[in-house]
């Protein structure tokens, strides 16, 4: 049976990932610090050990890594984050070079939070702007890490990942809570842009860069028309039926970061990213439109 294995797939993402692939028929295993089920596989994410056996043989390998980045920018959590990313991408790498038989693809996950705030400027992969703060220096350190590497018998392929929208998890939960309380209104000037991806199309498109073995290097993961925040927000309200949504003005947010432990720059940074490459490689999306997305989500 093919193989996939799963770096830090316990949370949203990794099942979402881990329910497509095992009904695709494949064996899918999560590399996790706390097992549970019967496919688990226990590591600290720190060490050599016997999780690395697993890797023999294996199709697929992908790394999703990484402790959240909804939290506050402490100096801890800073280092935190950067090191969960870095050292683990390190790690699989010194894995994948004890193997006789590597995996034959090895995917990493990176952010589509890389490229600069932007209203205007689309950002594909090959012309998008990266910046310099924070959150595009930790993507970039990712990034670095990962093509540094060398895996000759191993094809490699970085996913700058957009907002994923999901059922059960990601970004979509906490704002269906807010608009049912009837705080959904736009969140700052509701102006910025927001790529997003569903979960489904999320999951496709990996297969499809599976899939199609003359693929590697950068790819974004996002519809090929951001929405804005004030349309998500009100889309979100027709379809869960609230008549009214409070805005959210950026001193409130702000406040509101604060006193939940998070960053406004979650939901004020504009993302106007593009998926050129998918497109360009033919890719077809199930969905497009945000109404039709959180149709299929939300109720």
């Amino acid at each position: 049976m093919r193989t996939i294995i799963i770096a830090g797939g316990s949370g949203f993402l990794g099942q979402v990932l881990e329910n497509y692939f095992t009904k695709k028929n494949y064996l899918v295993k999560t590399l996790t610090r706390n097992p549970k089920k019967e496919n688990d596989i226990f590591w600290t994410a720190k060490h050599l050990d016997a999780w690395t056996k697993h890797l023999e043989s294996a199709e697929i390998l992908i790394n999703l890594t990484g402790k959240s980045v909804d939290c506050r920018y402490t100096n801890k959590n800073k280092k935190l984050i950067l090191d969960s990313r870095i050292k683990t991408t390190k790690l699989l790498d010194l894995a994948i070079r004890a193997c006789k038989n590597p995996p034959k693809i090895w995917i990493n996950s990176s952010t589509a939070t890389i490229y600069k705030d932007s209203y205007t400027k689309e950002m594909t992969e090959a012309y998008g702007e990266i910046g310099d703060d924070f959150s595009m220096n930790v993507a970039k350190s990712w990034e670095a890490a990962f093509n540094q590497i060398n895996t000759p018998k191993t094809r490699k392929i970085t996913l700058r990942t957009s907002i994923v929208l999901g059922k059960n998890g990601g970004a979509l939960i906490p704002l269906k809570r807010l608009t049912i309380l009837g705080l959904g209104g736009k969140q700052g000037s509701g102006k910025q842009r927001v790529s997003w991806i569903h979960e489904l199309d999320f999951c496709r498109a990996i297969n499809f860069l599976i899939k199609h073995k003359n693929l590697d290097g950068i790819f974004n993961l996002c519809v090929p028309k951001p929405t804005n925040n004030k349309t998500l927000m009100k889309s979100l309200r027709r379809i869960l039926k609230i008549p009214f949504g409070i805005r959210h003005p950026i001193p409130v947010l702000k406040l509101g970061a604060k006193l939940i432990g998070t960053e406004t720059e979650l939901v004020l940074k504009s993302r106007n990213v593009i998926p050129e490459r998918l497109l360009n490689n033919n890719f077809k999306f199930s969905f497009t439109r945000i109404e039709h997305a959180l149709s299929h989500l939300a109720t």
